[in-house]
């Protein structure tokens, strides 16, 4: 397999100010101290950060033949990232947000869904999008062409292949769980924040909600915590919490996509399931220290070094937890 990682799916160009404490009435103006641009996304950030945790990565979604679709395509190979399973949809505009960053680092957004939720990709493609250690598939609930049996028929595609899967989400309601039921039966690592578990579940109990999924299909359930860490449970029994690290939050943007590539990265270098979420976790601690996706991230070496020497934050033990 020439790719380690193959992450498929929501690609979005985003333009960020920080900090954002309201806006302006009327056509009035409010100063910010920052202004970027990043490739962020369920895929694109965990495409990113997996490549500068040194993952041969493979990017597959969908980009408009835009300005927008020109700068992501440009950025993402700018990290020696395999484009090839990236498709400019005519008549489709870029994936793109317009992100206010407050300066606790929460980031309401506008949002244009654009080109995830045009893109497909074909039965003769799978074998291309599929030829990777760890297949990756973020965003489901935004991909309209491929969420439901499309979706599912890959997925299944690449367990046949040999491929570890992991499944990101962006859910809001159970209206999103049909799109997320077609794919976990093909899911080693189901990879949602608390939130969206909950929203898709109706439970909130951290237990409840791995059996839900687990019922579904799912081998595994990592569950994100924000500042209260991460709960990982496996259908064998194995449970166990990670508490977040110390950190001064600039930007939460990415958090959660930036902690796939970690754990992924975990699993490629030979971890233990608890130091791959360790790192995973580290990995998404970093990210919130920059303005943007990724931008607290360097390389594997700054994670390893920031895990080994971090403080983490005191939480409760959590139910299940050992």
């Amino acid at each position: 397999m020439p790719h380690d990682y193959s992450s498929m799916g929501f690609y979005t160009f985003d333009c960020l100010g920080w900090p954002v404490s309201a806006i302006p009435p009327g056509g009035g103006t409010y100063l910010v101290d920052e202004i970027t641009m990043a490739v962020s996304g369920a895929a694109g950030t965990a495409a990113i950060a997996g490549a500068k945790m040194g993952l041969d990565t493979l990017a597959v979604g969908g980009v408009g033949e835009d300005m927008m679709g020109d700068w992501v395509l440009d950025r993402i190979a700018s990290y020696g990232i395999d484009t090839g399973g990236l498709q400019r949809c005519p008549g489709v505009p870029t994936s793109s947000s317009l992100v206010l960053t407050r300066a606790d680092g929460s980031r309401p957004a506008l949002h244009l869904k654009g080109a995830t939720g045009a893109f497909i990709v074909d039965q003769d493609r799978f074998d291309h999008v599929t030829d990777a250690k760890v297949f990756h598939l973020g965003g489901v609930g935004l991909m309209d062409a491929m969420d439901g049996q499309r979706n599912a028929a890959l997925m299944k595609h690449a367990k046949e292949r040999g491929c570890i899967t992991t499944v990101d989400v962006f859910a809001g309601s159970q209206d999103d769980l049909p799109d997320v039921e077609a794919v976990l039966p093909y899911t080693d690592y189901f990879i949602p924040s608390v939130e969206e578990a909950e929203a898709l579940s109706g439970v909130s109990d951290l237990r409840s909600m791995v059996k839900f999924f687990h019922d579904r299909g799912a081998a595994c359930c990592v569950i994100t915590l924000g500042e209260h860490g991460a709960y990982y449970h496996h259908r064998d029994g194995t449970a166990f919490s990670v508490p977040a690290f110390e950190i001064d939050v600039k930007c939460t943007c990415g958090c959660g996509d930036v902690f796939n590539a970690g754990f992924a990265t975990g699993l490629l270098n030979g971890l233990n399931a608890r130091d791959s979420v360790r790192l995973a976790q580290a990995s998404s601690a970093l990210n919130a220290t920059g303005l943007g996706s990724q931008a607290g991230i360097r390389d594997l070496a700054q994670v390893q070094q920031f895990m080994s020497s971090r403080p983490t934050r005191p939480s409760e033990r959590l139910v299940g937890a050992s």
